[in-house]
């Protein structure tokens, strides 16, 4: 991905929703020399807009997918709170708002209102489109959200109920879908100006609108039968928008990350580069931030119980550089040539995680003189053997963690290493191969970022068919979207393989690269995923969660299914919640993670507001009540479902 360099559009104030028009707070001082709103063309905008979009969504996915059992970590941070559901402390409230409302909100009224004027209607429609994603992302995570008052005059705009918020979405969808049908009036910019997801293709853009429509619309699932315009569960208007969605993986939106340490880097966020994935800059690169749960790896290498593994197995779990030994576990599995050695999946539902484990290992070298001495330092040697993993505790229990394999990956633009690769010990400054992890598909700096996929579609047409009684159908679309995933993870391993020769080197030799076998790949379509017979919700939802993963719709679909374990295979409530009293303050036994509590400056600068919205929703004065007998400051807010997670009219 290449982001412009383009103009920072506005100053605004992150202490509230809404923000004081731009326009207005440019004009204080209108400085010839200094661009102002006026100057930004739409289609900088747009590609400013895409970043922020983006980054606005996977960060919260960063955290979110942590609820669902599917990854361990042992930071300490918002992960390790979401994987054990502690509440009260498990989300990015601040980041889900601020890197939304801001860059990308902040520039909305002006990028549709300049579009319009000038007949560039496509620009529009993605000014449609942001609002909407952005929006859904908000109702999604909070539940409530100021709509109608946001982006204008008020620095305390009125909160609307998620039922306003989600419809509010929908409405501006269909305006995105209509406006992206209409022929640009002479003159205007050609949406490839401005576009660096689909390079200006329209068609492209109407699949995507029409995908989030059947995406969204199947959230509704726990209402009744009915139109959507009445908030109604309507399978007829989700199907006829797939059949309008993408068709195959070449309709696919998705972003194709850089690890170049280009020149352009966000200075509304993190301050770092903008081409490389987000996903990267908040778990690929953080050491101990992602580990595969062992319900994670059973569905993976044993699908259903019938004995085939997943071909994205080996590009979903960890591995490392090793050297069998003859206490080598008997069940880690090896590359071909033994040179590299697959992670097993951390047990969320054992006790581990609440004896300080897994540890995650070190690699240790041996220092030797010109002599061949050995020494005890870097400094004094003239050479290193490889002396192999191991666990820095004086803890018994923990000196078997070698068998987890965190997923951590390298860089070369940003991390100025050889490769992709990681290395946990280096010599001379420079990282040591035989120390080296593969990171994960999802993680990596140039790992793309699916905004809208076919493979998701098949999976929400398979579980829309599999309730209206059409096995035979539902389970077409379930192998398909499957083999689509499959056939997605594989390009992109052959992107990897193709490009800087340097670093293709390396990366052939590890099976977490090589593209996959189709020998593989028919086995497990044929012999791994079942059959219309036995076809379940259990094994929809839980292959569904392999396409989606690392994104809020991981959780959303576990909040839409009451987390029942029959429709996720082989998932339990955590190990450290059951066992821990203190987490239940936040989420009492029968209650689950719902929503996440309001941003700070939500509830520090817009109380009144965020008060006044408690009494049209239902279940927020029932919870016990927080600081100042506010329902919103409640301890157990994390558990209130928001509206679409509800019977709720």
């Amino acid at each position: 991905m290449k982001l412009r360099k383009s103009i920072i559009l506005c100053g605004l104030a992150a202490a509230a929703l809404s923000m004081t028009s731009c326009n207005d707070w440019l004009d204080v001082n209108n400085d010839p020399n200094t661009p102002t709103s006026a100057d930004a063309s739409y289609a900088n905008r747009m590609t400013y807009m895409q970043h922020y979009s983006l980054a606005s969504y996977m960060i919260p996915s960063s955290n979110s997918a942590y609820y669902c059992g599917q990854l361990a970590t042992i930071t300490g941070g918002q992960q390790t709170a979401a994987m054990n559901w502690n509440l009260g402390g498990a989300n990015r409230a601040n980041h889900a708002q601020q890197w939304f409302l801001v860059p990308v909100g902040g520039n909305l009224p002006d990028l549709y209102n300049s579009a319009m004027n000038d007949g560039a209607y496509h620009y529009a429609a993605v000014a449609c489109y942001f609002k909407a994603f952005g929006f859904m992302n908000m109702t999604d995570l909070f539940g409530e959200a100021p709509f109608d008052e946001a982006f204008g005059a008020s620095v305390a705009p009125k909160y609307n109920t998620g039922k306003e918020v989600f419809m509010g979405c929908i409405n501006l969808i269909d305006e995105a879908i209509e406006l992206f049908q209409k022929e640009q009036k002479e003159g205007a910019l050609p949406l490839s100006d401005g576009d660096m997801w689909n390079g200006g293709d329209t068609g492209k853009w109407l699949k995507l609108c029409y995908f989030m429509k059947a995406r969204w619309l199947n959230h509704l699932s726990k209402k009744q039968p009915g139109s959507y315009k009445d908030g109604k569960y309507d399978q007829a208007t989700i199907l006829e928008c797939l059949s309008k969605a993408m068709q195959s993986n070449a309709d696919n939106t998705v972003v194709y990350h850089e690890d170049n340490n280009s020149s352009t880097w966000d200075h509304e966020g993190w301050n770092e580069p903008v081409d490389y994935s987000t996903l990267y800059s908040c778990i690929g690169m953080n050491n101990n931030r992602m580990f595969v749960s062992k319900c994670f790896y059973d569905n993976l290498t044993n699908f259903a119980g019938n004995g085939v593994e997943d071909p994205r197995a080996d590009k979903f779990i960890p591995w490392c550089r090793s050297v069998k030994s003859a206490d080598t576990p008997a069940e880690i599995k090896w590359s071909a040539d033994g040179k590299w050695r697959r992670s097993l999946g951390v047990d969320l539902n054992s006790n581990i995680i609440s004896i300080q484990g897994p540890s995650a290992s070190s690699y240790k070298l041996r220092y030797f003189d010109a002599d061949s001495n050995e020494v005890t330092t870097e400094k004094a040697s003239v050479r290193y053997e490889p002396a192999g993993w191991y666990i820095n505790s004086t803890d018994a229990a923990r000196l078997g963690d070698t068998v987890y394999i965190q997923g951590l990956s390298g860089s070369v633009g940003y991390g100025g290493g050889k490769d992709m690769l990681a290395r946990r010990s280096t010599y001379k400054g420079v990282g040591v191969d035989e120390a080296a992890l593969s990171g994960v598909f999802w993680t990596r700096p140039t790992s793309p970022t699916v905004v809208g996929s076919y493979a998701e579609a098949c999976m929400i047409k398979a579980e829309v068919l599999f309730r209206q009684g059409k096995t035979a159908e539902a389970y077409n679309a379930y192998r398909e979207g499957i083999k689509a995933h499959i056939e997605f993870v594989n390009d992109v391993c052959k992107r990897w393989l193709s490009g800087d020769p340097k670093q293709v080197e390396a990366l052939t030799t590890c099976p977490s690269f090589t593209p996959m076998n189709q020998a593989d790949i028919d086995n497990y379509l044929n012999n791994g995923i079942g059959t219309a017979g036995d076809l379940t919700m259990g094994k929809i939802m839980t292959q569904k969660q392999f396409v989606i993963f690392f994104t809020n719709e991981m959780w959303l679909d576990m909040r839409r299914m009451d987390y029942n374990p029959e429709y996720f295979l082989r998932w339990h409530k955590p190990f450290m919640y059951e066992n821990n009293a203190s987490y239940k303050t936040y989420c009492p036994d029968g209650k689950y993670p719902r929503r996440w509590g309001q941003a700070s400056y939500e509830k520090d600068y817009n109380t009144t507001n965020l008060d006044a919205i408690g009494d049209q929703v239902p279940g927020a004065r029932d919870l016990p009540a927080g600081a100042n007998g506010k329902w919103y400051l409640s301890d157990q807010i994390c558990t209130l479902p928001v509206w679409w997670d509800s019977t709720q009219e």
